[in-house]
């Protein structure tokens, strides 16, 4: 994988650290061109030689063959299809487009043009999260609640109280509690469970974007809640309850970071913690094993997650009231 990243904010400021020790060959980085001295000082500070203050001449860059987009929302949905058009692989930071329309057109021009395309949900990937899927789901017994709660109190909103308004609450940028955050629960609960026959979400307003919420998840034979918060703060954890025991994850969706433990009806518990010391480690790992070994099919089979995450998502906002402009 030659990487070019697309951004040079937070989540930039997550992975630039790390990514080359997961084996990610980084060559190339752009700013939004607002600040071409912050793209420089980043690229001056990990050691990356090619630096652009325009995603087209990244794209354009014979020296990369895969696009990490990590920019707004809103933003997701052009910059990889103009990737894909150039021939490009892409990873596309979370929520993969505005809505499922837009994301469903992404991995419609990937799959036709044979281009591996990942939605950076790292969720799904965490080793704590594969061992409850794989080990611990099925024994116990029939599945009959499940709980995914992520509350933070964002920094920002105060200053979005205030009358501020960024990109993290703004409609515009596809913003919102439900996009940021809570897309971690769905995306947890869709992995577990795949998708539900029928959602509710449930939000807390202001100025046209949700600030917290509650997403009701219906599976018929079960029912699964995913909350978030970014207007105030407590405990997150996963929860997930069947006939024979439960399972409780005391970390945020996105990280499963902290040791679980299995509780049985007949009194047996367990505990499991194989957690990576970086969040981002598990999927950048497994991005590079699967373009090294041509891996299609394990990649259109996590995409088909994050597919069924967005219409999910979409169809949320829809039984709010929650309109963005690529709708």
């Amino acid at each position: 994988m030659r990487l070019g990243m697309v951004g040079t904010g937070m989540m930039a400021g997550f992975v630039l650290p790390h990514i080359k020790g997961w084996g990610v060959d980084l060559r190339a980085i752009c700013g939004s061109g607002r600040d071409p001295a912050k793209t420089a000082a980043r690229a001056d500070e990990y050691g990356i030689d090619l630096r652009f203050d325009d995603y087209r001449e990244l794209i354009a860059c014979p020296d990369i063959d895969t696009v990490y987009v990590a920019v707004p929302n809103a933003l997701h949905h052009e910059i990889a299809m103009a990737a894909f058009d150039a021939g490009k692989h892409v990873v596309c930071e979370k929520p993969l487009a505005t809505n499922a329309r837009q994301a469903q057109e992404m991995a419609d021009r990937a799959e036709e043009l044979g281009l591996f395309f990942w939605e950076g949900m790292m969720a799904f990937r965490q080793p704590n999260f594969r061992h409850v899927r794989d080990a611990w789901l099925g024994r116990i017994g029939d599945i009959k609640l499940a709980l995914a709660m992520f509350n933070r109190y964002s920094s920002r909103y105060d200053r979005f109280m205030a009358g501020e308004l960024m990109p993290t609450f703004d409609p515009a940028f596809a913003g919102g509690s439900l996009m940021d955050i809570n897309v971690y629960c769905v995306a947890s609960l869709v992995g577990l469970f795949g998708e539900p026959a029928s959602v509710r979400y449930r939000a807390n307003m202001h100025r046209g974007i949700d600030t917290s919420g509650i997403l009701e998840m219906d599976y018929g034979a079960f029912q699964a809640t995913a909350i978030s918060a970014k207007d105030c703060a407590a405990p997150s954890f996963v929860q997930i309850e069947g006939t024979k025991g439960y399972i409780l994850s005391p970390s945020e969706a996105n990280s499963w970071e902290y040791p679980m433990t299995l509780h049985l009806n007949n009194g047996t518990e367990e505990t499991f913690d194989a957690h990576l010391d970086s969040w981002w480690e598990a999927e950048w790992r497994e991005f590079q094993r699967q373009i090294d070994e041509g891996d299609l099919a394990s990649c259109r089979a996590e995409m088909a997650t994050s597919l069924a995450t967005a219409r999910v998502l979409t169809e949320a906002r829809r039984t709010a009231g929650i309109v963005f402009p690529g709708d």
